[in-house]
């Protein structure tokens, strides 16, 4: 009988089903680049789309890999990428990388501005690639709900780049947490100071750079003249590429909460957005203090408060807790006392009370890295399971919807009454527009 000869693809899916390993792909898997060893995939071969700054990190991330296609829109950051990976394809538009790649690749990282990121991360998965994206995932409700249910779909190992997530002090606070150090936690404040304020409008047209291809920058926003305003600079600050520092750093600190409580399980049923500035249709707000209240968890229990806050807008309680040095933070208001925590460090107040306070048995273990452990699931056939990766889509989509909420409730103007399960917001039809927004024709996802 001839001997048939499987793709990596098959070799990773009949990994996940629990048949990648042994006899059965050392007889049937003749092609040595996949170094096959044991059953797990030694190397995977991985598309980066987006290649600066965050897309640098996670080149570097993932580095271990075989990266075989490289694209961005600029030429520049294309050709940085190249000299360090001379045998790498290279392409400024992810729809040829993705037709003529076709099964050479297994996953794909996606790093590019917001409002790209779900059109080039469903086109991929939708080819079976598993996929890391960064921060939010999606531009609205309906993309990040798109991401989810096309990873589960697929069944693929997903990763939202939560970079923080893999560090250790994120652990021992949701340690900390869940042993009830601080008792039952009823309100929880996040804040973070970044501001991001638009650049003036030029006076005069400007011409687009040779190297930047300015449609496939756009993408799915609507057609316009080239803005140096927007790319390569701070387009972060306008609704339709990004969501300003809450949709930039929310996803980060959220994180947080949302692990030590388990709000995955629930959802925010109301959030009020406000700031001492105007509202403006064109530019991103700040100084925004977002209000969410969350369903309870469980029966009997009370709902959850928690805030967030950027740019100048920062809790009260700060300088009575003497924390007003630090420019970002989240603290976990609890019935037996307060947890303080950064990225890098955190603290139980007052300090007084804690003196002496043994800290719980530490029971989650340390992360392999954020990428790594993206990449050790792919190699495992985990598929999309719960266990699969920290920051899986099903878990982190959750977050980067409750982000895009704040930003769209202070757009609309008025606190949002929000049902989840319906993606509806049942007070303001006006926030549909929000929740779905406008996609260049060719560009949907």
């Amino acid at each position: 009988m001839l001997k048939r000869h499987y793709t990596r693809r098959e070799v990773l899916k009949l990994t996940s089903l629990g048949l990648g390993s042994g006899a059965l792909l050392s007889s049937y898997f003749p092609a040595p680049s996949l170094g096959q060893a044991g059953g797990v995939l030694s190397k995977l071969n991985i598309a980066h789309v987006g290649l600066a700054h965050q897309g640098e990190f996670s080149l570097q991330g993932c580095s271990t890999e075989n990266q075989i296609a490289l694209c961005d829109v600029d030429e520049n950051y294309l050709a940085r990428a190249k000299e360090k990976r001379p045998s790498a394809k290279t392409y400024v538009d992810f729809r040829v990388m993705l037709d003529e790649m076709g099964d050479k690749l297994d996953a794909i990282v996606v790093a590019t501005p917001d409002h790209t990121h779900a059109i080039v991360a469903i086109s991929g998965m939708k080819r079976g690639l598993h996929c890391y994206s960064e921060k939010p995932l999606g531009h609205d409700l309906y993309q990040v709900r798109q991401m989810r249910k096309t990873a589960l779909e697929k069944n693929l190992v997903t990763q939202m780049g939560t970079q923080i997530h893999a560090l250790d002090n994120y652990r021992r606070v949701v340690e900390l947490v869940q042993s009830g150090a601080i008792g039952k936690v009823t309100d929880v404040k996040v804040w973070c100071s970044n501001r991001y304020l638009a650049k003036p409008k030029a006076t005069e047209p400007v011409k687009c750079p040779d190297e930047l291809k300015w449609d496939l920058w756009l993408g799915p926003a609507a057609d316009r003249p080239y803005d140096p305003r927007f790319a390569p600079g701070s387009w972060r600050s306008f609704w339709d590429f990004g969501n300003g520092a809450m949709g930039d750093m929310a996803c980060h600190y959220l994180d947080l909460p949302y692990w030590a409580l388990g709000l995955d399980k629930t959802a925010p049923i109301s959030v009020e957005t406000t700031s001492p500035n105007p509202v403006d249709d064109e530019t991103c707000g700040y100084d925004l203090t977002a209000k969410y209240v969350f369903a309870p968890l469980k029966s009997g229990d009370e709902p959850l408060t928690l805030s967030w806050q950027d740019g100048h807008a920062r809790p009260e309680c700060l300088k009575e807790l003497e924390l007003d040095k630090f420019g970002a933070g989240v603290l976990f208001f609890g019935t037996d006392g307060i947890l303080f925590s950064t990225y890098h460090e955190h603290a139980l107040l007052p300090k007084a009370k804690f003196e002496g306070f043994t800290p719980p048995e530490q029971t989650i273990p340390k992360s392999l890295g954020h990428h790594a452990e993206w990449i050790d699931a792919i190699k495992r056939g985990r598929g999309a399971s719960e266990n699969s990766t920290t920051c899986r889509f099903e878990y982190s989509g959750k977050i980067a919807e409750t982000v895009l909420l704040g930003c769209f409730a202070y757009r609309c103007g008025q606190k949002l009454e929000y049902d989840a399960e319906q993606m509806k917001a049942t007070n303001c039809p006006e926030a549909e527009k929000y929740f779905k927004q406008y996609c260049r024709p060719g560009w949907e996802v």
